[in-house]
This record gives structure tokens, sequence and C-alpha cells, in this order.
């Protein structure tokens, strides 16, 4: 069930150390990571590294295909063959809304009406 993730150290920056000997006496850990975290840090994130390709003509798609004719006992036949050379990722893409990163060590609830 593997993931090759690190387990003594976080990653990102608002994540903390890690390292439970370091708590607070109050117990608030949010006000903990926040602490140990640098000060500009969010867990939202607003950017993204684009799954989509451009190809030789400049279009812009997350696949290719080439069409060729393939003939077979006096048949022919077309099939699509998947390019994979020649291509450009498109790079880093901004977000329309920014989304909460995954290992955002962050606790978000609803107010409740209290009744």
């Amino acid at each position: 069930m593997g993931g090759s993730g690190s387990k003594s150290r976080g990653f990102w920056s608002f994540s903390g150390s890690g390292s439970g000997d370091d708590l607070a006496k109050d117990g608030n850990e949010q006000t903990l990571a926040r602490a140990r975290s640098f000060p500009g840090a969010t867990p939202f994130v607003f950017t993204r590294r684009s799954s989509m390709f451009f190809d030789e003509d400049g279009d812009l798609a997350h696949e290719f295909y080439e069409e060729t004719i393939v003939t077979k006992n006096g048949r022919k036949k077309a099939k699509l063959k998947k390019i994979q050379k020649n291509l450009t990722p498109q790079g880093t893409i901004k977000l329309d809304h920014p989304c909460i990163h995954m290992q955002a060590r962050t606790t978000f609830k609803t107010k409740q009406k209290v009744s």
C-alpha cells in the first residue's frame, strides 16, 4: 500500500515540522501549526501544472492522434496512432478559484445554529 511521502518532516511550509514534541500547553493545534510555519504561508493553491500539450502546429490538447492507412489482405483500413513525440507541455496555469492543498493541516467547520 505504498506511499513514498516523508513522515519525519512536512514538505509544505504550512504543514509544520511533523513532530509532536513541541506541542503547545493549551493543545490548540491550529495556532501551533501557524506558529511553526512561515508568516506568508497559506493552505490555498493558486496555480497547478497543466496536463495539456502543444503540438508542432500550436494546437493545444490532452492527447494527439494521427490517422494512418493500413493495408491488410488488399483492404485499406484507417487507424489512429497516438503521437508522443515533439509535444511541448503547456506549463503552469493559474486556477480560476483557489483550492485547498491536500496536505494542509487546517480544519474548517461550519457554524451550527444553537437552539
